[in-house]
C-alpha cells in the first residue's frame, strides 16, 4: 500500500529548497538554519518513501520524482496563497483568476490583457497557463478558457476557430509578392500532430496534387506559430493563435478557403461566481476582443 502523508510539515521548506537549489539559500529566505531545512526535507523524504534531492558536496539537485513533487507543491502553495490573500483582503471581486491553455495564453490572451487591465485597474489578474484540466469549483479558478469540439447553440461558446495557412514574409524570394497554393510545394509545411488538416485544406481548395514536404510536426500551436514567424515553413494553425502576428505583419495568410474545422473555445465559470462583476466585465471584454480579431478573417 502507498504511504499517505500524515503531516504537511516540510513542504514549504522543500518548495523553497527546490526553487533555490540550495538548503543554505532556502534557509536565508525562511530565516532558519540550513541544518533545520535539511532535517525537514529528510523527514519529508522518509514520510514519502523516496528521495527528493541528490546531495552533492556543494549543491543539491532534484531527483526525477523530486521534480514532479516540486511542481505539484508549487502549484498547491500558489493556490493556497491566492486564497489566503483573497480572504485577508475580504474582497473576492478584486482578484480575477484565469486558467487557459498555454497556446492561447502566450499568443492571444497575454498580448491583449493590457487593454483589460487599463479598463479595470483595480483588478489583480492571475493567469494560469496550463493544458491540464482544472476544477472550476475548488476556488482556485474563476474562469477557464478551453478548446473543445463546438456544440451549436452553446451559450458558453467564445468563438468558433478555423485553421489558416500562414508564412513569414522572409520566405518570399526576390520579386515574389505572396505564397500561393500553387507554390506551397517549395516550402516545408508545418503541422500539428498529423498531416490530415493540410490534406483537408488542399482537398477543399482542389489543390491536392504534386509533392509536398510534410517533414516538420509540432505538438503546440504557439510553438508552430513561432516557427512560422522564424521562416521555417508555412504553418497550418489556429487563426486565433496566429492572429496577433497576422495583425502586426510578422505573418501573412495564404489566400485560400479554410476547410471545415469543428474546434473552438468556450469559457467555463464557477456557478457561484457567474453573477460577479469581475466575471461579467471579463466576459464582455473577451467578446469585444474576439469580434475585433475576427475582422482579420474578412
Amino acid at each position: 500500500m502507498p504511504k499517505l502523508l500524515r503531516s504537511l510539515s516540510g513542504l514549504i521548506d522543500f518548495d523553497c529548497a527546490a526553487r533555490w537549489g540550495s538548503f543554505k539559500l532556502a534557509a536565508q529566505e525562511l530565516h532558519k538554519t540550513p541544518a533545520a531545512i535539511s532535517l525537514q526535507v529528510k523527514q519529508l523524504e522518509e514520510a514519502l518513501g523516496f528521495d527528493l534531492f541528490v546531495r552533492h558536496p556543494r549543491h543539491i539537485t532534484l531527483t526525477e520524482k523530486g521534480q514532479e513533487m516540486a511542481a505539484t507543491v508549487r502549484r498547491m502553495l500558489d493556490e493556497l496563497n491566492t486564497k489566503v490573500a483573497a480572504l485577508q483582503g475580504g474582497d473576492e471581486e478584486k482578484i480575477l483568476r484565469i486558467s487557459t491553455t498555454q497556446s492561447l495564453a502566450i499568443k492571444w490572451l497575454v498580448p491583449r490583457i493590457t487593454r483589460f487591465t487599463k479598463r479595470y485597474p483595480e483588478l489583480d489578474i492571475r493567469i494560469d497557463s496550463s493544458d491540464r484540466l482544472v476544477d472550476i469549483e475548488d476556488g482556485s479558478t474563476d474562469i477557464a478558457l478551453r478548446t473543445y469540439n463546438v456544440v451549436p447553440g452553446d451559450p458558453a461558446l467564445l468563438f468558433h476557430d478555423c485553421l489558416v495557412a500562414v508564412y513569414s514574409p522572409s520566405l518570399l524570394a526576390p520579386g515574389e509578392t505572396e505564397i500561393t497554393l500553387e507554390t506551397l510545394h517549395r516550402y516545408p509545411l508545418l503541422h500539428e500532430f498529423t498531416t490530415d488538416t493540410w490534406i483537408a485544406l488542399l482537398r477543399h481548395n482542389n489543390a491536392l496534387k504534386g509533392k509536398f514536404n510534410f517533414s516538420r510536426s509540432f505538438t503546440n500551436f504557439a510553438v508552430m506559430v513561432q516557427s512560422a514567424v522564424a521562416g521555417q515553413g508555412v504553418a497550418l494553425v489556429s487563426h486565433a493563435i496566429a492572429s496577433e502576428d497576422l495583425r502586426n505583419g510578422a505573418l501573412r495568410m495564404v489566400n485560400c478557403a479554410s476547410a471545415p474545422y469543428e474546434r473552438g473555445y468556450r469559457f467555463i465559470v464557477s456557478r457561484s461566481k457567474q453573477s460577479m462583476s469581475k466575471i461579467i466585465h471579463f466576459c464582455d471584454w473577451l467578446r469585444e476582443e474576439v469580434a475585433e480579431m475576427q475582422k482579420g478573417l474578412n
